[in-house]
C-alpha cells in the first residue's frame, strides 16, 4: 500500500513538473568581464535549488564537526546522570525491601557519581534526597551518628536551593519522627515548632505533635492536637472519640489539687465536658480531692439528660454520683426520685438513690434501695460490693451485728 502511494505521488510530481517546466522560453544571462553566459531559466532554477541544498548540507556538516566535542561531553554527562538515577532507584528498592545496608551502599554510589561530576553536583535537590535516604537507612540500622551526619548534609543542600523545599520539609518531619523513636519529646517539639504554618497543619505533622505531647505528658496540648486531627479526618469517628475521651481523662487525672482540676476542666472543650464518661471521671477526681460539690455540679447536665443515655453511660454516671455523695442536698433526692418514677427498673438509679437516701439518713428507704441494687446482677461487681458495704454500715447503726456480718460476707463473695 505504501508503494502504491509513493507511485501516485511520483506521477503527480511528474505531471506538475511537466506543466510548470514544459515551457522553456525564458533565459538567464550572466555577464562577467566582457563574457556572457546564457542558460535556460529552468536549468538556472534547478541549479539554484541544488546549490542551496548543497550549501545547507555543507553548513550542517561543518556544524556537526565543530559541535562534536560538545555533544560528546553532553552524552557522557547524560550517561553519568542516568547511572546516578539508577543507583538512587536501586537504593529506594533496597530500602523498601528492608535491606538497609545495601540501600546505603547504593546511595553512596549515587552521591559519588554526582559529586565527581561538577555539572551534576549543582543538582541540590538530588543531593538532599540522597542524603535523606541514607539518613533514613542509618536510622533503621540504629546508627545514630551516621544518621545525624547525613541529616545535616541533607538540610544543608536543601536550604541552599529554592527547588529543594520539599526535601527540607521532609527532612524536618523525619527528624521529629526519629526524635520520638529516641523517646526525646523535647527535641521533637523543638523541630516541629520550626516548621512553617502550612507544614505544621499537615496530618503527619499533627500526628507527630500528638505523639510528642503524649510522650511529654502534656495531655491538654495533646487533646488540642487530637481535636485538630479529628477535624482533618486523621482518625475514624470511633477512634477519634475514644482518643479524645482518654486524653481528656488523662488531663483531669494529672491534677494535683482541686484548683488545678477546676482549671483543667475549664480548659476542656465544650464537647468534652458534655461527654458523660469525661464528666464522670472529673466528678470522681473532685471527690477524691475533697470537693464533691464541684463533682455534683459537673454531673448535673448529664443527669438532666439521663433519659437519652445508654446503659454504660448511666452506670458511669451513677458510680460517679455515689462517690460525690458527701454533703448531697435534698434537691438531688428530688431529681433521683423523679427519674426513678420514669425509669423504675433502672439498676443504676436504685444504686444512686439508695446511697443518697443513706447520706440523708433516711435509713428505711435507703436499705430497700440498696438491697435491690446489691441483688441486681445487671450492676457491676464494684457497685454491688459498695452497696453491700453500705448496708453493713446501716446494720451497724441499727446494732444488728448478724445482719452486718451477712452483708460483709455477701460483699466478700462477689468476684
Amino acid at each position: 500500500m505504501r508503494t502504491v502511494i509513493w507511485l501516485v505521488l511520483l506521477f503527480a510530481a511528474a505531471v506538475v513538473a511537466a506543466l510548470t517546466l514544459g515551457s522553456n522560453d525564458g533565459l538567464a544571462s550572466f555577464y562577467w568581464n566582457g563574457w556572457r553566459l546564457d542558460v535556460s531559466l529552468n536549468l538556472f532554477l534547478l541549479t539554484l535549488v541544488a546549490g542551496c541544498f548543497a550549501l545547507v548540507t555543507l553548513i550542517q556538516t561543518v556544524n556537526s564537526l565543530v559541535s562534536l566535542p560538545r555533544r560528546a561531553r553532553e552524552w557522557r554527562l547524560s550517561q553519568r546522570e542516568r547511572s546516578a538515577q539508577l543507583a538512587l532507584r536501586e537504593a529506594l528498592a533496597e530500602y523498601f525491601g528492608a535491606r538497609y545496608g545495601r540501600a546505603q551502599k547504593a546511595v553512596q554510589r549515587a552521591l559519588n557519581i554526582q559529586s565527581q561530576t561538577p555539572d551534576l553536583a549543582q543538582d541540590q535537590a538530588f543531593m538532599a534526597l540522597s542524603h535523606l535516604l541514607a539518613a533514613q537507612s542509618a536510622h533503621r540500622l540504629q546508627d545514630k551518628r551516621r544518621r545525624d551526619e547525613q541529616l545535616q548534609m541533607a538540610l544543608q543542600f536543601a536550604q541552599s536551593s529554592s527547588q529543594a523545599k520539599a526535601q527540607e520539609e521532609g527532612a524536618k518531619l523525619l527528624a521529629a519522627e526519629w526524635a520520638l523513636d529516641d523517646r526525646d519529646a523535647h527535641r521533637a517539639s523543638q523541630i516541629l515548632a520550626e516548621l512553617t504554618p502550612g507544614v505544621a497543619r499537615r496530618t503527619q505533622a499533627l500526628r507527630l505533635k500528638l505523639q510528642a505531647a503524649r510522650l511529654a505528658r502534656q495531655p491538654l496540648e495533646a487533646l488540642r492536637t487530637a481535636r485538630l486531627l479529628a477535624k482533618h479526618q486523621g482518625f475514624s469517628k470511633s477512634a477519634a472519640q475514644g482518643l479524645l475521651r482518654s486524653l481528656a481523662v488523662e488531663a483531669l487525672e494529672s491534677s494535683r489539687d482541686i484548683d488545678q482540676l477546676r482549671a483543667s476542666w475549664q480548659q476542656l472543650d465544650a464537647a468534652d465536658r458534655r461527654d458523660v464518661f469525661v464528666a464522670a471521671r472529673a466528678a470522681q477526681c473532685a471527690a477524691g480531692l475533697g470537693a464533691p460539690d464541684d463533682g455534683r455540679g459537673w454531673l448535673r447536665p448529664s443527669w438532666d439528660n439521663y433519659g437519652d443515655l445508654q446503659g454504660e453511660e448511666r452506670a458511669a454516671l451513677a458510680e460517679a454520683l455515689v462517690q460525690c455523695m458527701p454533703g448531697v442536698g435534698p434537691e438531688w433526692l428530688q431529681r433521683l426520685e423523679g427519674l426513678m418514677q420514669r425509669h423504675a427498673r433502672d439498676p443504676g438509679l436504685s444504686y444512686a438513690l439508695g446511697h443518697a437516701l443513706a447520706e440523708r439518713q433516711l435509713w428505711g428507704k435507703a436499705r430497700l434501695m440498696l438491697e435491690q441494687a446489691a441483688e441486681d446482677r445487671q450492676l457491676g461487681i464494684a457497685a454491688r460490693r459498695r452497696s453491700w458495704l453500705k448496708l453493713a454500715d446501716l446494720a451497724e447503726n441499727d446494732g444488728d451485728a448478724e445482719r452486718r456480718a451477712r452483708c460483709f460476707e455477701a460483699a466478700a463473695l462477689l468476684a
